[in-house]
């Protein structure tokens, strides 16, 4: 058990630093960039939910991402109040050239099994984090097996 955990541990290292080797980026910001890219004009909230991590964590991407000249922050001309994102040239360029992330091949690879043996790997990973202590860990999910494998997983505990 624990050589398959290191080996996910490393497969999800290597294919960081491939993607950080070619694009430069890593890969947080890949996908900030690649929802962007999908959702023009999303705002800084919406993003977070889009991906799964904090307002906070997606605002220091974006810093990260603006500097370097991928993205940009404008105000909204209906609504002041609104900062709304938009890709550069040089972003767009970028997710274009970009090799697939890991978690698409995953979601891809995921959403292929059969229901029961979503349910089935969901929890088991979710014991294996119990046994490690990691239950409580806030780890804002890069990999989201999207809302069926977790609408199972909450029907099932719940009987």
């Amino acid at each position: 058990m624990l050589v398959s955990l290191r080996r996910v541990i490393r497969a999800i290292d290597l294919h960081s630093k491939q993607l950080s080797k070619e694009t430069g980026l890593t890969a947080p910001q890949m996908i900030v960039l690649q929802e962007i890219g999908a959702h023009d004009g999303v705002m800084v909230k919406d993003l977070a939910k889009l991906i799964n991590l904090s307002s906070a964590t997606v605002t220091s991407i974006l810093d990260r991402l603006e500097a370097r000249g991928y993205a940009v922050r404008l105000r909204s001309n209906h609504d002041k109040r609104k900062v709304d994102l938009h890709l550069t040239p040089e972003g767009r360029a970028a997710i274009k050239d970009a090799p697939t992330p890991l978690q698409s091949h995953f979601i891809r690879r995921f959403e292929a099994l059969q229901e029961w043996e979503q349910t089935q790997l969901l929890s088991t990973m979710q014991r294996i984090a119990e046994m490690m202590d990691a239950s409580e860990i806030d780890a804002a999910p890069v990999l989201d097996v999207g809302t069926l494998a977790q609408h199972s997983w909450a029907e099932n505990s719940s009987r």
